[in-house]
């Protein structure tokens, strides 16, 4: 569903991408892990084309994404932080979306049900706290039942119960036959809700398995086992 070929993406001296090759298929969901540094974000944002990688190729279904922007309308897409104008009311917010979007068959308003949106359409964007901005940014990424789901840092401010609320539509999401790529420093959590590790450091691959092949039938926490198999790889 996602293939990345030879992606290398520098800012000034610094390297963020050296050379990245993956590719992530439908019914499953990829933790993206690693260090503050390690290019997960410039990954995530190069798949989404917010970023222009100085070679390589990126392909989604197939299609090689260059000077393309059609195939971003299979992609949900919640950012860490979100930057969503702050005169907007949030109604106004998710209207403007779906204008944008135009074309779409089948809304999925589970989260704005489940996080009580509508209850603060009024309200206006700048308003909303972390906790109610990242609730916002994750009811527009399921929205449009895309295909492809890109969550970074999706709990982050989230309380306990908004947290559960997330973490069971992302279980649920998984069993439909799409592709999730969660980016997350937590890793109890990708623990639960992971099919596979992408490990990155340094702007390369370092680990691209199964969680259940990391672990071995160990019984190890998944923290414990990813460090086991990345000095063995050493």
């Amino acid at each position: 569903m996602i293939e990345i070929k030879d992606i290398e993406m520098s800012y000034g001296k610094f390297r963020a991408l050296n050379g990245i090759n993956l590719k992530l298929e439908k019914g499953q969901a990829a933790a993206l892990m690693g260090p503050n540094g390690s290019g997960k974000s410039t990954l995530l944002k190069s798949i989404l084309g917010l970023v222009i990688p100085e070679s390589g190729k990126i392909f989604v279904n197939g299609e090689d994404t260059k000077d393309q922007f059609v195939y971003r309308n299979n992609i949900g897409y919640m950012p860490q932080i979100a930057n969503y104008p702050e005169n907007l009311k949030v109604k106004e917010l998710f209207n403007i979306v779906k204008d944008i979007r135009s074309r779409y068959n089948n809304l999925d308003e589970e989260l704005i049900e489940s996080f009580k949106i509508r209850e603060i359409y009024e309200k206006y964007f700048g308003q909303l706290s972390g906790g109610y901005k990242q609730r916002v940014t994750a009811s527009l990424a399921f929205l449009f039942d895309p295909e492809i789901l890109i969550l970074d840092e999706p709990t982050a401010s989230l309380d306990p119960l908004s947290t559960e609320i997330l973490k069971n539509k992302i279980l649920d999401t998984k069993k439909k036959d799409k592709l999730l790529i969660i980016s997350s420093h937590i890793v109890s959590e990708m623990d639960e809700l992971a099919d596979r590790i992408v490990y990155l450091l340094d702007g390369s691959v370092k680990l691209n398995l199964p969680v259940k092949d990391i672990k071995n039938g160990s019984g190890e926490r998944l923290g414990k086992a990813i460090t086991r198999v990345l000095h063995e790889k050493q």
